[in-house]
Formats: C-alpha cells, structure tokens, sequence
C-alpha cells in the first residue's frame, strides 16, 4: 500500500488590500446609546431643525461647524459650482425620460470624473473640492436631465439660491421656494448626510480601498443606494405615505367588485 503524503501547510500569500481598515470613521456613529445618530459627535437632534445643510457639509467634509463668515464663504463656493460641463450636459441629453433618478446621476457622476478627474495622488483637499463640486451640482444634473427629457428644454442651472435645497426646488419649479419648503429640505438633507457604515457607504469604501479614484467611489455608492433595500426603500415609504389623506386617516379604498367604500 502506498502511504499519503499530507500537504504542506502553505500560509496565504499577502495581497494589496490586506491590512486595509474598513470600519474606522470619526463622521458619524449610529445607536451608540440607542436609536441615535451623532456626526462629529454632535447630537442629530441639535442639528435637524436648526442647522442649515451647508453648515453639516462643512462640519462632515471639512471637519468643524463654520463661523457666520466661514458658512458665508463656503455657500458663495458651493453656489459656483453648481454648473455643469457641457460633455455632462450632452451625456444627460441622450438619457431617456424612463430612465432612474438615481441611474442619471450615477451617469452624471461618472461623466463628470472623466471631464474633470481626479489627481493621481488622491490628496485631501482635491477631495474634498470633488465633494463640494459634487454636492453643488447633483442637483443641476438631475434637474437639467428632467427639463430636457421630458419638456425638451435645456435649463440654465444657475440660480441665486443661497443653499443646496433652494437651488435644487428652484430649478424643479422653475420659481424661487417657498422658505418653509426650504427649511424642510435642510431638515431632510441634514437627516441624511451620514449615516456611517451602511451599504453605499460600505462599497464606496470598498472602491477606495483600492486606490480608485473619488468619482469612482460615488458612482459606485449610488449604484448601492439605487437598491430597494437600501435607498430605494424611501420610494417604497413615499407609496405608503400616498395612502393616507392625514397623518393618522387612510384614503378611502375599495375592494374588486364592491362599492362599499372601506377605511
């Protein structure tokens, strides 16, 4: 009989992405002491309905809250550069109507990082302008997409807004908003900015474990976020919503073949 040879132990071979950390942020954390949300170590709830969104920008991309002149300075920085290159402008205009909101700024996102990339150094602050151009201008893009496909007009994206969501209702209503439904969209923006490791930000990490570039990264953490257990599961809320005429009352419905009207 022959004898069987055991074979040798070999230990894995080191591969670039070892040692690479994936789970250390000092932007947010999430249920640290229940279901809470803090970024920076500042409480959600001091900053959701007093807090304008610049000033959570500043405080998530350049890490601190701005004084009046900073916040001053950094809304006249993000107000030009809510332009967008004609490429990206022509790229947008061969996309269909039928097309998702979040597939058009993946688009966008990817064209804009070809037009203008990133430098091979990946240095911080060539980031964090990538961030703040990104930011000032996602809204142009999908804004100029949606006048185009579906209205045939090629809007001009400049407004004089002073803030994010003015300029993204602005440009949907094609009339300056109301300041109640600004101050609702910095709530809501606010409530979004960060929300530490969940599944976007977890591929965008992943893309820049690599070494990948940041218009990369976004692109692929749109592509997470378009998922219905992820982003998209605020569509599926919306359709819930529409079912109710108040806050506690449900539209009127009724069933196939009935005309009782049931609650």
């Amino acid at each position: 009989m022959s004898e069987t040879t055991a074979t040798p132990f070999k230990p894995k071979k080191s591969v670039a992405l070892s040692g690479t950390a994936a789970g250390n942020t000092a932007l947010c954390t999430v249920g640290r002491s229940g279901n809470d949300l803090h970024y920076r170590g500042y409480d959600i709830l001091d900053l959701a309905t007093t807090s304008e969104f610049e000033e959570i920008a500043h405080l998530l991309v350049h890490g601190k809250l701005p004084s009046a002149a900073e916040l001053a300075g950094y809304k006249a920085k993000l107000k030009s550069l809510r332009g967008i290159p004609a490429a990206v402008k022509a790229a947008l205009e061969e996309l269909p109507p039928s097309a998702h909101p979040m597939d058009v700024m993946r688009t966008g996102v990817s064209v804009l990082g070809c037009v203008a990339p990133e430098k091979d150094d990946h240095n911080h602050p060539g980031a964090r302008d990538i961030a703040d151009k990104l930011m000032a201008c996602l809204g142009s893009m999908l804004l100029y997409w949606y006048h185009w496909s579906h209205n045939g007009r090629a809007i001009d994206v400049e407004t004089d807004d002073d803030s994010i969501g003015g300029h993204f209702l602005h440009l949907l209503h094609g009339v300056p908003p109301r300041q109640s439904w600004v101050r609702a969209m910095h709530t809501s923006l606010v409530l979004y900015a960060e929300h530490e490791f969940n599944a976007s930000t977890f591929t965008a990490r992943v893309i820049a474990g690599t070494g990948s570039d940041m218009h990369s990264c976004i692109t692929g953490a749109i592509g997470a976020l378009r998922g219905h257990k992820h982003g998209g599961a605020n569509e599926v809320a919306f359709e819930v919503q529409k079912r109710y005429e108040t806050p506690t009352r449900p539209r009127p419905t009724s069933r196939p073949g009935s005309s009782a009207r049931k609650w």
